[in-house]
């Protein structure tokens, strides 16, 4: 995707882009000064502008890059994670739908029906009616004869008397289930509808004696889909398309009707196209097979953005209520979540490096001239200024990429309950509909011998075929007493838990169910597992002879679910809760050990029904991003049927840990007045000093004192001599040819410090003294000042034994203390603690050039 294309819509990249090319003029303009004007014996300043410019200029080009593709990145994340969980639901859906024709297709009393041994016409409707009030996902359910003709019917059939005879002759030589998507005569208006068809077999002959239909209530349920996703109305559209990119069914279908073709993407790239004279941002997915069912063939989802409004509004908001010591940290690993974010940082320093370089390495016999000071004046102005608008870029390029990933999360954490939910559905309904079978009955009524136990066996066991997420079935009397099952196993014989027997006695009718806790299930126990009955009528007025109960594979699916949502996120973790925090289920078992998340806001284990949040959050010293969302409930599921154990979902990203942030502290400012000089009169004498920062402290060496700095990355790590705490060597390079080494030594561990992670950020800068050379690994650099003997005062410590700061300089008319080092003294303490006679005898060995 051409991403010039979408610059000119994106305000805040644009005025990103402006205020770099405007500095950027300002180093050419700089370099051009000072090759006209700077004197002889400078070359290595004028070298150092040009490498400002050239890297300033790469930089701004991949700054903006980098914001765009960021922004497109997270709109996308906006627009087609909810379009990516759209096609997954409907596919979950459907795949049960391809199950009940196939079970409904062997109900025995319909069977009796078509061979004309059964119950009459209205006794079939109304039994077609029982199980649709069990499935409110059907509009109508039908049984035809071979020839077509209606005999029973459901719902928006009632009342038709004639099918499609194509669809049903098609049927009929099928030897499973046919999926149709197109207009039917068994629901009027002529509207497309889905279809699941499926051949009856004669009860005696085996023979086809007619078919069944079973039509899904497809706008209801692309209604509901679209409803529960669809964000950033008017700005943008959720479709469902055909195998032709036809729409099958859209959010906003006065926008994008259905019949209409539109162009899609490629793959689940973002890209941009052409619609009726507008363009499109365009996102496609076709579905993730589910059992290995992919949905009707062809079928995709796709969002479509207009590119003219999509990056209207506000974005980003991940840094929002931070701590800084947590942003700090997710600087330090940007690497990990946002690369463009990361090479940006690095870039950003290197461009800050060349600028510190190249003013400490001018001549000391040239910095007292006019022209070579308004030079380095105006190179410290435009490097504030550089460096100011690298920081808010930064902060906001991470904000873009923090607020992408708290949207997944969110998304992620909605998704997760919703497809439970749809799940639980199913296994709600799944246990009454079974329940209307007259094989069950049979087993259960006084005086059934064993041939009815074994008829209920093999309808239980055929059933379990077709639905492959339960562990078990099994069938029980009145006393609890199990009596058939669809896996033996030691099942038969055995009694249910005494609590559920009592409620699926108690259960008032035929629509209602009962769900156990979470919990082994007897009669073999296991593991907890979900476990929904319900109760099997019988006789004069429906007396209640027993129930079924149906195992739910409770930990296998749900680890499904939890591992599928986050499949390829590296160190990601999921987990179903409860509202008091405990541990339901979790993707994986160091999650699960824990039993309890605890630390969650009280407000998030108290989000409503349907509701989602996300947040940046720190656990165990590690920043996260932590998604969870509420159960939503499903149709009738968890909304008045009975069922309001509440599941929250949780996902948890790790970003890094939050020691890391130490090496990228954030940068002490001068106030822009007192930028220049340090707040020193211009014409007055004075020292100048190359400034580094140290966490949030700032430090001073004479400029005079500085070799070069160069990036931490660069240091070989070598242990520790003693006490030097030495942690590398660092080569001095010119032109791409190693001169020397020197040996690196920590400054926060020197000051009595924990230390600085070498772990790859900080900068080290090279001192020189009388006969050596050595490297102080520091947080970040700062810049080079001018300060007069008035600011300069001694430090309060200055009578203690080896004190490394003799000195502090007053900046910013005193509010602030810089602490000043000495190469000279830096060394002598080093040498006291190696031990000054080892020193003594073998000096090059801590403090070796080469």
């Amino acid at each position: 995707m051409n991403l010039e294309e979408c610059l000119p819509h994106m305000r805040d990249v644009v005025s990103c882009e402006s205020a770099l090319r405007d500095i950027s003029l300002m180093w050419r303009l700089i370099e051009g000064t000072a090759r006209m004007t700077c004197p002889p014996g400078t070359q290595g300043l004028l070298s150092m502008l040009a490498a400002t410019r050239e890297g300033f200029e790469t930089l701004q080009r991949d700054l903006v890059a980098s914001f765009a593709r960021q922004k497109v990145d997270s709109l996308m994340v906006e627009a087609g994670m909810p379009a990516r969980h759209a096609i997954d639901a409907l596919v979950r859906n459907l795949f049960e739908r391809t199950a009940d024709v196939g079970f409904l297709a062997t109900d025995q009393a319909l069977r009796d029906f078509l061979a004309g041994t059964g119950m009459d016409a209205a006794g079939a409707c109304e039994r077609l009616r029982a199980y649709r009030a069990k499935y409110s996902v059907y509009d109508a359910i039908a049984l035809l004869d071979p020839q077509g003709r209606v005999l029973a019917a459901a719902g928006a059939a009632e009342g038709v008397a004639l099918g499609d005879a194509a669809l049903v002759a098609h049927t009929l030589q099928a030897s499973g289930y046919v999926e149709t998507f197109a207009a039917t005569a068994l629901v009027p208006g002529g509207a497309p509808a889905l279809l699941y068809s499926q051949r009856v077999l004669h009860p005696r002959t085996g023979q086809p004696a007619g078919v069944l239909c079973l039509v899904f209530g497809f706008a209801t349920e692309m209604a509901g889909i679209f409803g529960s996703r669809h964000a950033r109305e008017g700005r943008c559209n959720l479709l469902l398309l055909d195998a032709q990119d036809r729409i099958l069914a859209s959010a906003e279908p006065a926008w994008m009707a259905p019949g209409l073709r539109v162009p899609s993407g490629a793959g689940e790239a973002a890209a941009l196209r052409i619609w009726c004279g507008r363009k499109y941002l365009v996102q496609t997915f076709a579905a993730e097979p589910f059992q290995g069912y992919a949905g009707p063939p062809g079928w995709k989802a796709q969002a479509m953005v207009p590119l003219d409004v999509a990056f209207d509004g506000a974005s980003g908001g991940g840094l929002d209520g931070l701590d800084e010591a947590v942003v700090d940290a997710l600087l330090a690993h940007a690497a990990g979540f946002c690369p463009p974010l990361h090479d940006i940082i690095v870039a950003a320093d290197a461009v800050r490096r060349v600028v510190w370089n190249g003013q400490v390495m001018v001549p000391a016999e040239h910095r007292h001239e006019r022209a070579l000071r308004t030079v380095l004046e105006q190179i410290t102005d435009n490097g504030a200024r550089s460096d100011a608008l690298f920081s808010r870029s930064i902060r906001e390029l991470c904000d873009t990429a923090l607020g992408a990933r708290l949207d997944a999360a969110r998304f992620a954490a909605q998704w997760l309950v919703e497809l439970l939910d749809r799940n639980l559905y199913e296994r709600a309904n799944d246990c009454r509909w079974w329940a209307l079978a007259p094989e069950l009955a049979a087993c259960l009524a006084p005086g059934a011998g064993a041939a009815a136990a074994q008829e209920a066996a093999r309808v239980l066991a055929h059933i379990h075929s077709l639905y492959t997420v339960y562990t078990r079935l099994v069938l029980y009397d009145r006393s609890g007493r199990i009596v058939a099952a669809s896996a033996q196993g030691g099942a038969v014989g055995g009694c249910i838990e005494a609590d559920t027997l009592a409620a699926v006695l108690a259960l008032p009718g035929e629509q209602r169910y009962h769900v156990t806790p979470l919990r082994p299930s007897p009669p073999d126990g296991g593991q907890p597992a979900w476990a929904y009955h319900a109760a099997i009528r019988g006789g004069e007025g429906g007396a209640v002879l027993g129930g079924i109960g149906i195992v739910f594979d409770t930990g296998p699916q749900l680890q499904a679910m939890l591992r599928g949502v986050l499949a390829g996120q590296a160190g990601a973790q999921a987990a179903f809760i409860d509202r008091q925090g405990r541990v339901l289920c979790a993707g994986d078992a160091a999650l699960a050990a824990q039993g309890r998340l605890d630390g969650l806001a009280p407000e998030l284990l108290q989000l409503a029904h349907g509701q989602a949040a996300a947040r940046i959050v720190v656990r165990d010293g590690q920043v996260l991003v932590l998604g969870i969302g509420a159960c939503p409930g499903y149709r009738e599921f968890r909304h008045g049927d009975g069922c309001d154990d509440t599941v929250l979902a949780v996902t948890l990203q790790p970003l890094g840990r939050l020691h890391a942030a130490r090496a990228a502290a954030r940068r002490p400012q001068l106030p822009p007045a007192s930028r220049r000089d340090a707040g020193a009169d211009a014409d007055a004498a004075g020292t100048e000093y190359a400034t580094f920062c140290l966490g949030e402290s700032l430090f001073a060496v004479r400029a005079d004192q500085v070799v070069e700095a160069q990036p931490a990355a660069q240091v070989l790590r070598l242990p520790a001599v003693g006490g030097s705490r030495r942690v590398g060597m660092l080569a001095l390079r010119r032109d791409g040819q190693v001169l020397r080494h020197v040996s690196v030594f920590d400054l926060d561990a020197l000051l009595g410090g924990p230390g600085t992670a070498l772990d790859g950020s900080g900068q080290v800068v090279v001192l020189r003294g009388d006969g050596f050379e050595l490297g102080l690994l520091v947080s970040d650099l700062h810049g080079v000042w001018r300060f007069t003997p008035a600011q300069a005062r001694p430090a309060p410590w200055s009578g203690e034994a080896q004190p490394l700061v003799m000195q502090l300089l007053a900046a910013d008319g005193g509010a602030r203390l810089i602490q000043v080092l000495d190469a000279q003294r830096l060394r002598e303490g080093l040498i006291g603690r190696a031990g000054a006679a080892r020193a003594a005898a073998e000096p090059a060995r801590l403090l070796a050039v080469g």
